[in-house]
């Protein structure tokens, strides 16, 4: 009986710690979307290209392929397909995802801020 009365107690004390556990961070596609006023000086939210090129569709996108926006040969060469993992890498450090890129950003530090944007971009079609 002792035995099945630790394994109870241990139960419960399982349950409680689940119950109680910080459940993780979730996406704010709205917060990503007053993150991405920064971004908007050069990209556009659709498929128009400004100084850098426009990033509706973006996820899923192979990089370097939108028509008419001239990208450098690192990018073109990348063979890199945007998906929220690699969009997140490339922007915390663009420069180190994709070495000779030609977007002069220094990078997003802050992972909450990251994980908005790229929540958000993936909200763009």
């Amino acid at each position: 009986m002792k035995g099945a009365r630790k394994i109870g107690v241990f139960i419960a004390m399982l349950a409680l710690a689940g119950a109680t556990a910080n459940p993780g961070y979730a996406q704010d596609a709205e917060h990503g979307k007053t993150v991405f006023k920064a971004c908007a000086a050069c990209h556009a939210t659709d498929h128009a290209n400004r100084v850098g090129p426009g990033l509706g569709g973006i996820i899923g996108r192979k990089a370097g392929t939108v028509p008419g926006f001239r990208y450098s040969n690192a990018m073109k060469k990348s063979g890199i397909v945007w998906d929220a993992k690699i969009v997140d890498a490339y922007l915390e450090s663009p420069q180190k995802v994709v070495p000779g890129n030609r977007m002069p950003y220094a990078g997003l530090k802050d992972p909450t801020d990251r994980a908005d944007l790229v929540g958000y971009l993936a909200t763009l079609k």
